[in-house]
């Protein structure tokens, strides 16, 4: 699009274009779509039915006064915006170099309701109606696109995705990885002069199938395995009081955190060995056994959940933690959606979180029939991404005694505490089942949701958006469904809190500047969860409790809410597409770092590419719908 000097050239005037010319005009169209998918022949059609037209700044291109759209623009540089008109109600917006307007009027021979004017220098190319409808019936890929533009959008953004994560997700998955992002948790080591008795005890404690022998500086000096078990102690006969030094093998054969797991698999076929030591410096930082080796080329969700369950302890569920991140890599990869990657990083963090409270529940006598854990957040709603803190809470049953509560207390506050460790964070906020606040009984938690909709405080808002979206876990789910029946029954008549939500849901404005353009921060950064998502589950969460809906996931709250607010299936499908893409969006912020963020949904605007970025402000725009329809239910 840097070649201007091209619009002094006229095509479609009944003469043929010199097929330099057509080839350059036809290089410019290839990166955008629909003409990335056409053939060449197609885009010929279009670029020799077209003629060049040139727009100075503020320059009106198209209004609702010129009647019937005739002429389907493309941009070839500069931009436009739609302003006024339908534009005042719903905001502006803007095209800029590769797109194509006003698709829906050009295609259904209507008036535009916006006033469409240049904001620089504009060249663009004038396809005539008639010629567009006659090009749609030679292209399939043109006729897709000027009917289905968003999800259009939406398929070729996933394909690029797909092939971007997909060579990652096989380095991963493969022996290309270095050992360092293998080890998960420090090895587990003894001195040379550990009795073996006591090596012994802790290998089977630990269900672990060998034990590193370290010098004082943490250095790697012998290693025992379950192997050696059998032949050097067993049948030898080697009383349990002698130091592990003398049965040990020695030197041991190590890597370091840079060598591959290619290269250890070599080293394990080389010497007929099952376990090598991973050091850093010189110092032992892990263990990497033929099975993890094996383990790489069959991970699965079904692998993943048969760890977590069979985690016996604390270090264990750590190390199974770090398979739910590797696993959503790999998903992405092969093209899964957010839907179901963040139902699966949310099924996979259930799974974690009942192996704690079943481990924890067992060490403080706690029986968990006695009450009932819930999720909140994007956790309750089944959306948890891959950074995300803890939202939780417990009901307890009416009859629970205070000195029974304390202790259910301190199991919530040492299951709190395990989830942290395993790298889900302490809640800022303190929403977490270990605080008082959060641990109550079915009659209080009633009490306190009706006084929530009853008052509708600013604070009271608040936590309506992460309490009323609950989800029970583990232990007696009738304690959570009479909740949850109380709390919708109380919020379905009382209008007032209804339109309070929405009122407090319309103070977060769609990233869209006056132009309608999509307005990053000064640095270029969006936060796509403040800014984006945050606006479709507000919304979700309103209708969904005007309607009483059970549902607590978003993408399902609008599905069951579209019908019942007489809408086609194409606008509330919008939503959901728009929310979901969104999701999309943040999942691979998060999986392309493997170290803890501070800022895990801000993404750089610049940095997406060409199909993202506009599916991004697509998105936005859908939020500005789903906005304005909140608007007119409730601001009345």
């Amino acid at each position: 699009m840097d070649n201007p000097s091209l619009s002094t050239q006229t095509v479609g005037t009944g003469q043929t274009p010199s097929p330099s010319l057509l080839g350059n005009f036809r290089q410019e169209l290839l990166p955008y779509p629909p003409f990335a998918q056409m053939v060449e022949a197609d885009m010929d059609y279009f670029l020799t039915h077209c003629s060049q037209q040139y727009f100075a700044p503020d320059e009106q291109v198209l209004g609702p006064a010129d009647g019937p759209v005739k002429t389907l623009f493309f941009i070839r540089k500069g931009a436009v915006t739609g302003t006024r008109g339908l534009a005042e109600q719903m905001g502006a917006f803007e095209y800029d170099a590769g797109d194509l307007f006003p698709v829906s009027a050009a295609f259904a021979g209507r008036a535009v309701t916006a006033s469409y004017r240049a904001c620089a220098d504009t060249f663009l190319l004038a396809l005539p109606a008639a010629e567009m409808h006659l090009l749609a019936q030679r292209s399939a890929a043109f006729a897709e696109y000027l009917t289905q533009r968003a999800t259009k959008f939406l398929t070729l953004s996933r394909k690029a995705l797909q092939e971007a994560y997909a060579s990652h997700a096989m380095t991963q998955q493969t022996l290309e990885s270095p050992l360092g992002a293998l080890v998960t948790k420090q090895p587990v080591t003894c001195s040379a002069d550990t009795p073996l008795r006591l090596a012994l005890e802790t290998m089977h404690q630990s269900r672990i199938g060998s034990m590193l022998v370290v010098d004082g500086l943490g250095q790697p000096v012998g290693i025992l395995t379950r192997y050696d078990i059998l032949g050097k102690i067993t049948l030898a006969g080697v009383p349990l009081d002698t130091p592990i030094s003398s049965v040990m093998v020695h030197p041991v054969l190590a890597l370091t955190a840079e060598h591959t797991a290619q290269d250890a698999a070599l080293l394990m076929s080389r010497h007929g060995i099952r376990h090598v030591p991973v050091t850093r410096d010189g110092v032992a930082v892990g263990m990497v056994s033929e099975r993890d080796l094996f383990a790489m080329q069959r991970q699965s969700l079904k692998s993943v959940s048969t760890e977590l369950r069979a985690a016996q302890n604390l270090d264990a569920l750590q190390a199974a933690a770090q398979g739910i991140r590797r696993l959503a890599r790999s998903l992405l990869g092969q093209g899964v959606q957010a839907r179901q990657l963040t139902a699966m990083i949310s099924h996979l963090n259930d799974v974690l979180t009942e192996r704690l409270l079943n481990l924890k529940a067992a060490e403080f006598g706690v029986d968990l029939k006695r009450l009932c854990w819930l999720c909140l957040g994007s956790e309750g709603r089944d959306e948890q991404t891959i950074s995300t803190d803890q939202d939780n809470a417990l009901i307890v049953s009416n009859d629970t005694s205070d000195e029974a509560r304390e202790t259910i207390r301190a199991f919530a506050h040492a299951v709190n505490l395990a989830l942290d460790a395993c790298g889900y964070p302490l809640c800022k906020g303190g929403i977490m089942a270990g605080e008082a606040a959060c641990c109550l009984t079915l009659d209080e938690w009633q009490e306190r949701f009706r006084h929530w909709i009853a008052q509708g405080s600013p604070q009271d808002l608040l936590n309506a958006s992460i309490y009323f979206d609950f989800r029970p876990l583990a232990g007696d789910l009738s304690l959570a469904h009479a909740l949850r029946t109380s709390v919708t029954q109380s919020a379905r008549t009382t209008p007032r809190f209804l339109k309070q939500m929405a009122l407090n849901a319309l103070t977060r404005s769609p990233p869209l500047n006056w132009r309608g353009a999509i307005d990053s921060n000064a640095q270029g950064m969006l936060d796509l969860k403040l800014r984006g998502t945050a606006i479709f589950v507000d919304a979700a969460r309103i209708y969904s409790l005007a309607h009483g809906i059970q549902e607590t996931n978003t993408r399902k709250r609008l599905d069951a809410a579209g019908p019942l607010l007489k809408l086609a299936e194409t606008e509330y499908g919008s939503w959901i597409s728009g929310f979901e893409f969104l999701q999309m969006l943040r999942l691979r912020l998060q999986l392309e770092s493997d170290a803890p963020q501070a800022a895990p949904n801000d993404i750089l605007v610049a940095s997406l590419n060409d199909i993202d970025r506009r599916i991004l402000r697509e998105s936005i725009k859908v939020a500005h719908r789903i906005q304005q329809r909140l608007q007119l239910d409730y601001e009345r």
